[in-house]
């Protein structure tokens, strides 16, 4: 069974009245079809009503859907003969972190991506998807392969974060994220990040310095989690969703503040209720991207990536 989240109840409640008289007709033999339609007319017009206005803590329970689509699941729908490349060259695999050379189109993307898993098993594999530093040198090594062979970059994120552990901090976490940001502004490849689910903290800009920022209609983007906002401004966690509004964490705000270049649509419901759908407007936004990136010169692109980061931010003089 879906897992069904907090404010959706009221929707679970028509769709079991809709299948009570859809058995009752069943059983009974009545003609209940007006009934019916009246009722899923209903649930669709209340869906809808109840998904444009998504206060930023109902959008932030989407983005952490469990079962919400991950990074290979989006490879396989928009590529075609993705080969995997492994390792930071230093001994280390971490598996947060996952790329490979594909197809998308029948052209040549390097694709790269932070990986979450469905299961528990798969989220140990996966680190829940919290990067570790040879995670973001292994990224390192693949956006140079692509810049040598001129292919382009694709980035996929969903990550709560870097992953905060002693281990990490002291293999250089701060630094790894700090080299990728450095080198990705020097890359003469068009590259196209997208932000999938969650995207917080320097773990999600590690992977996001690009030509173009684009987020799913439900995933965040955030200098720091609401929960860990919340407990710093207030020292109190449970007062999230105060955060989540003052951060300005979803798609419709950061694309007014210019810090996205697109919003991609979700299906009704969010990307977890259609894989392939949200993959469909995903490509094809890439592909489009790529269209216009490509008659840039590589000056003219690492000139507009520069400017385009510079611009960043509003200041207000007193």
């Amino acid at each position: 069974m879906s897992i069904v989240l907090d404010f959706e109840k009221p929707i679970v409640e028509i769709q079991k009245k809709i299948d009570e008289l859809k058995k009752m007709s069943e059983d009974s033999g009545m003609d209940l079809e007006s009934q019916i339609r009246d009722f899923e007319k209903q649930a669709q017009d209340y869906k809808k009503e109840l998904y444009s206005k998504l206060k930023p803590s109902q959008k932030l329970q989407i983005a952490r859907h469990q079962e919400r689509p991950k990074f290979l699941d989006f490879v396989e729908l928009m590529c075609e003969d993705f080969i995997e490349l492994h390792g930071d060259r230093e001994g280390t695999d971490d598996r947060a972190i996952i790329g490979g050379l594909a197809k998308m189109d029948g052209k040549p993307v390097m694709i790269i991506g932070i990986q979450k898993g469905k299961t528990t098993k798969e989220n140990l594999e996966y680190n829940f998807g919290m990067p570790q530093p040879q995670g973001y040198r292994k990224a390192l090594r693949l956006f140079k392969h692509a810049d040598k062979f001129n292919i382009p970059v694709v980035t996929l994120i969903d990550t709560p974060g870097a992953y905060p552990g002693i281990k990490a901090e002291e293999t250089g976490q701060g630094s790894a994220i700090a080299v990728n940001l450095r080198e990705m502004s020097k890359l003469s490849v068009p590259i196209v990040a997208i932000i999938t689910g969650e995207g917080c903290s320097g773990g999600a800009l590690g992977l996001a310095v690009a030509d173009r920022v684009m987020m799913l209609e439900h995933a965040y983007y955030t200098v720091i989690s609401p929960e860990g906002c919340a407990s710093i401004l207030w020292r109190d966690a449970s007062m999230y969703a105060e955060a989540a509004e003052a951060l300005k964490i979803t798609s419709k705000d950061l694309l007014e503040l210019g810090i996205i270049d697109e919003e991609i649509p979700e299906p009704l419901g969010g990307a977890h209720t259609d894989y392939k759908a949200t993959a469909d407007s995903m490509k094809t936004s890439i592909i489009k991207a790529f269209e216009e990136l490509n008659k840039l010169s590589a000056e003219e692109l690492k000139e507009q990536r520069y400017n385009k980061f510079r611009a960043m931010g509003r200041f207000i003089e007193g």
